[in-house]
């Protein structure tokens, strides 16, 4: 209930302490999203890359981090950020992070299974799986499921109604 009584300045600040335990709901609901998308990401890595033994470990990581995306995506789209906004803008943007992430951890990550060896693998899986929680959070919050961000984005692409003559 809404105490009437209330300052402007009390009523903000129960706003600002609402909006913080918001934020914090969805750090909590991301790190749990992420961590069932991660157990998706290690169990397929480690069925192709350490139990088959047929697939070098990019190829692996490859696979593995792409049905972790689509799960975390599904998820963290409904549940975490209840972001109902355009879709494929915002599967597009994802896939816009994902085109720069991708191709910096398979190498980097390859060439760290190099440089460590092959019993590292999962290491260094984890480890990027680490950075990608940490990047992807950032990515989401700020500009996949922000629409203020996405309506800009939508209205580049609109065309004008009345284009000059």
């Amino acid at each position: 209930m809404e105490n009437l009584n209330q300052s402007p300045e009390e009523e903000n600040k129960q706003q600002e302490k609402l909006n913080k335990k918001q934020q914090f709901l969805q750090i909590v609901k991301f790190t749990a999203f992420s961590l069932s998308a991660g157990a998706i990401q290690l169990l397929s890595f480690a069925i192709l890359y350490n139990w088959t033994k047929c697939l070098p470990w990019w190829p692996a990581y490859l696979i593995s981090i792409v049905l972790s995306v689509v799960w975390n995506f599904t998820f963290n789209r409904k549940f975490t950020f209840k972001a109902a906004n355009n879709v494929p803008l915002a599967m597009a943007l994802v896939v816009v992070y994902y085109a720069a992430f991708i191709p910096v951890s398979v190498f980097g990550g390859g060439a760290l299974e190099k440089l460590w060896g092959k019993n590292w693998g999962i290491a260094v899986t984890v480890l990027m799986m680490i950075i990608n929680f940490v990047t992807e959070f950032v990515w989401d919050k700020f500009i996949v499921f922000n629409k203020k961000v996405t309506d800009k984005i939508l209205n580049l692409f609109k065309k004008k109604q009345n284009p000059p003559q």
